[in-house]
């Protein structure tokens, strides 16, 4: 019998468990497999291998595991296969697979600009636009994030787009707002995007640094995560409800 596992990223945040939980539920609700269970990598239960073994004991033989996350780095590369790997050994008879990460794809830039827009209202070339990205040391993540920023650039026509990170690497989120709130200096708005899928402390800490900035009369806003958008649920149903993915050695 098929089961899918979604495996997401995990946060102390219990508003942030509780929207991707929530999240999770609703892609379920939509996916045509027998026995489906939520499960995350850390800080929020059940983690990979409580999910797995439920998967197991409901009468799984099959198992796709379908992870959460919009791109590929350490999490993807390294750590879900070594929590996998001790789970395959008990349970040989399994045949596990696992779907990608999301990657830098047309739909999601899509659904960036229609947020960006939808908060921000209508764009002019003097607005500045800083997407904030949770980071990584693999060197992936900047290529990665070039794309997503050439991406969003050319989608609202805006002339100064700048990223940085909350983790890994540089510039980090206070540097990547002080040098765009520089530049910017008194003309347009800056619009600050989150690339974060759910609700959480980090996000918090986009916000309330925002916020400062706000209160120090500077004209920045910030779009909320990107689950908010249904492109965001459509790839992981469609992720699930299809036969793509990579083969997980025993």
């Amino acid at each position: 019998m098929k089961a899918i596992l979604y495996i997401g990223h995990g946060t102390r945040s219990k508003k942030g468990a509780a929207e991707a939980k929530q999240f999770l539920q609703t892609v379920i609700n939509r996916v045509d497999a027998p026995i489906q269970e939520i499960s995350f990598l850390e800080l929020t239960e059940p983690f990979i291998d409580e999910g797995f073994r439920r998967c197991v004991e409901r009468g799984a033989t099959e198992i796709k595991v379908v992870p959460i996350f919009l791109l590929t780095a350490g999490h993807i590369k390294e750590d879900i296969p070594q929590a996998l790997a001790p789970l395959l050994l008990q349970y040989p008879e399994i045949k596990v697979d696992m779907t990608e990460s999301f990657g830098v794809q047309t739909t999601i830039l899509d659904a960036i600009a229609e947020l960006v827009n939808e908060t921000a209202g209508n764009l002019t070339p003097s607005d500045s636009l800083l997407v904030v990205g949770r980071g990584s040391s693999d060197p992936e993540t900047r290529i990665a994030f070039g794309k997503i920023t050439e991406g969003i650039q050319n989608r609202l026509g805006i002339a100064r787009v700048r990223v940085c990170y909350l983790a890994a690497i540089e510039p980090r989120l206070d540097q990547g707002l002080a040098d765009i709130v520089s530049e910017a200096g008194e003309d347009g708005r800056i619009l600050v995007v989150p690339y974060l899928l759910f609700g959480g402390l980090l996000l918090s800490e986009v916000k309330q640094k925002v916020l400062r900035l706000q209160k120090q009369g500077h004209s920045i806003i910030h779009t909320d995560s990107l689950s908010k958008h249904s492109i965001i649920q459509e790839i992981v149903v469609n992720r699930a409800s299809s036969q793509g993915a990579t083969a997980c050695s025993h």
